[in-house]
């Protein structure tokens, strides 16, 4: 099966521009300090993916289905209503991490967030760290 087409590819958009472009100072902020987080958990540099994406790493996934589509490893995107973590495998292998983590929700694959200053840093660090060494 072909590789799947999405609408948020890796783009050569600048990450810079796009944590500055962020309005609410907090939310701005804290992204500056997840991009941060995620390139030191992960080792890669920040990249684009579409126009509110930042992506960390690059995977190729292939799901049962037969779909491909090449992803990144791990990331994140400042919401309106929270900042949006992906690729942190939040399901069965991480529930010991997030009852210990703070204020947060999940979704779909998803770690919602408001603010930093509402979770354990740490805690999310290590949540990070345990999303990039792992192989898809």
């Amino acid at each position: 099966m072909a590789k799947a087409k999405l609408k948020n590819e890796k783009t050569k958009g600048s990450v810079a521009d796009f944590l500055k472009s962020i309005k609410d100072e907090q939310k701005r902020v804290d992204s500056m300090a997840i991009v941060e987080m995620m390139q030191k958990a992960s080792g890669e540099a920040p990249k684009m993916w579409g126009t509110a994406i930042v992506g960390f790493g690059d995977v190729s996934l292939k799901y049962e289905s037969g779909r491909e589509l090449d992803w990144f490893k791990i990331g994140f995107s400042a919401r309106k209503q929270n900042l949006t973590l992906y690729g942190l495998g939040i399901a069965g292998e991480q529930a010991d991490l997030l009852k210990k983590l703070g204020k947060h929700t999940t979704g779909k694959g998803c770690l919602y967030i408001n603010k930093l200053e509402e979770i354990d840093k740490g805690v999310l660090k290590r949540i990070m760290e345990q999303a990039a060494r792992k192989k898809n």
